[in-house]
């Protein structure tokens, strides 16, 4: 194995950015022991490689196997953890509103995402309409039944190709996905056809409205998933509203009382462009507050 290091951002904090969201607790992201453990697709021969990432004194500490591309790498894990993203202007916006400070002082903000668009896509879709514990059967099928084999006998999360290649009745049988199932097989197909690119998401210079739009043009894609996809790619103009959300604000803002969805959008116009991010911070924080106290 070769193990180097990386720095890191003086606001960058490794423990809030593991757990930011449930995406650590998905297929085949594994944390144990303070490591978070993903898979890339970086092998010299073909096949896909297990990471192992954990804190250092100057920064990030990388375990990979022998002879594999130290830059790329890099640049999987700068992704996957957002290393490079500038949050400066997010916390100008807590200090001077004088709220959510805790998420500057512990450095959130920064969402765990996948090494590529195309899984997140597939596992948002996974996390629609469902409880958690589904969205982890849903997930943890497609990687052990579809995935590659990795250099230590990991699996990857599947390639489009190997999901375009499967039946509908896998899907609602193997992997249990349900109305999601045909879902599946017309997004594999487009992606390994080339007809939709959701890499291209990243660095599209569509305006947020417009991407919104192509991305419900994706089956299982609606309001709450294309939100939260928006935010994976560094869009956070949406709240991404769903059940779990307007509880705790009508919790945390409102005396328990429901209320309008428009009166929690005005709450964070302040925050602008950084709305979305601000109410996951704001409605998030028991968690970051918790997790301080025990190990990660």
């Amino acid at each position: 194995m070769t193990t180097f290091v990386i720095g890191v951002p003086p606001d960058f904090s490794f423990r809030s950015t593991v757990r930011s969201h449930g995406w650590y607790d998905l297929s085949p992201f594994q944390l144990e022991d303070g490591r978070l453990t993903f898979v890339v697709s970086r092998g010299h021969d073909g096949r896909p490689v297990t990471v192992h990432v954990s804190e250092h004194p100057r920064g990030l500490e990388i375990e990979v196997p022998e002879g594999i591309d130290i830059d790329g790498i890099k640049a999987d894990v700068g992704h996957i953890l957002r290393i490079d993203e500038d949050l400066a202007d997010f916390y100008s916006r807590i200090e001077q509103t004088n709220e959510i400070m805790w998420a500057k002082r512990y450095g959130a903000g920064r969402l765990l995402r996948s090494s590529s668009v195309w899984e997140d896509l597939v596992k948002t879709i996974c996390t629609t309409n469902c409880s958690w514990s589904l969205t982890r059967i849903m997930v943890s099928n497609l990687v052990e039944k579809l995935g590659s084999e990795t250099n230590d006998g990991r699996r990857s999360f599947p390639t489009p190709s190997a999901m375009a290649a499967m039946p509908e009745s896998f899907y609602r049988d193997e992997v249990r996905a349900g109305y999601r199932s045909p879902y599946f097989i017309e997004l594999a197909r487009a992606v390994d056809s080339g007809t939709t690119e959701p890499e291209a998401w990243l660095t599209s210079e569509l305006s947020t409205s417009d991407l919104k739009k192509e991305m419900k043009r994706v089956k299982g894609v609606g309001d709450y998933a294309v939100e939260n996809l928006l935010k994976l790619v560094g869009r956070y103009d949406g709240l991404a509203l769903d059940s779990w959300l307007r509880a705790q604000f009508y919790t945390k803002h409102n005396g328990g009382k429901k209320c309008s969805d428009g009166k929690i959008a005005r709450h964070y116009r302040k925050y602008g462009k950084w709305q979305g991010l601000a109410i996951w911070c704001d409605m998030t924080e028991s968690w970051f507050d918790q997790d301080q106290a025990n190990p990660i």
